[in-house]
């Protein structure tokens, strides 16, 4: 089961997607803020898998708050339900933690989608955007070509990494020391032509877009 709070100030968001997954038994809502603090002593408390969150939530800094939340709760997923146009804020949702963007205006079975999707580990954009994404590093040297080029060790590595996982958290969950994990970092900024850790896991993700479209 894939537990579920909702952070929107508008009550009818939260019965909309309690309508639209009631009939879902893979995802189950655990709770509903209204805003920042509430959103923190609700995490502080229990952690759900899937945090679905208003950009325009009071006491949020939009895109920046993202940043802190991953920050603080790695290990969960963000999916930003927003009645700003996926257009506008979506790229940068991504590249700052969030694992999928969805715009209000999508219906019903769109929005069940996403969810599902950033539940299972996936990120989510709308098609016209992962279109563009795969055209984009689909010219000259497939950025796929070089994730395939990757070792089974360097792949699990990225994963870890773009998951906002610590040298030390990577180290204990592979069975290596700090050091090994130092020395793939500096072999995938190599082979994946990125200049710093954060351009590297904002590559993983595009990698991850176009593996899930």
């Amino acid at each position: 089961m894939n537990t579920i709070v909702i952070a929107d100030y508008h009550p009818v968001v939260y019965e909309g997607i309690s309508c639209i997954i009631r009939m879902n038994p893979a995802l189950e809502i655990i709770g509903k803020v209204n805003n920042r603090k509430e959103l923190y002593d609700f995490l502080a408390k229990k952690l759900p898998q899937v945090l679905i969150i208003e950009l325009d939530l009071p006491g949020i800094n939009g895109i920046n708050a993202l940043r802190t939340l991953k920050d603080e709760f790695p290990a969960l997923k963000i999916l930003v339900f927003s009645s700003h146009a996926e257009e506008m804020y979506a790229l940068s949702a991504i590249k700052a933690g969030a694992a999928g963007y969805i715009s209000k205006n999508n219906g019903p079975k769109t929005l069940e989608s996403a969810i599902y999707q950033v539940a299972r580990g996936g990120i989510y954009l709308n098609k016209e955007i992962s279109d563009k994404l795969n055209s984009g590093i689909s010219k000259g040297q497939s950025v796929i070509a070089r994730y395939k080029k990757l070792s089974t060790r360097e792949a699990e590595v990225l994963s870890l990494i773009s998951a906002g996982e610590r040298n030390k958290d990577i180290a204990e969950a592979l069975d290596i020391n700090e050091k090994t994990v130092s020395t793939y970092k500096t072999r995938l900024l190599k082979k994946l032509n990125v200049d710093n850790v954060a351009d590297l896991i904002t590559r993983s993700r595009l990698l991850e877009i176009n593996s899930v479209t």
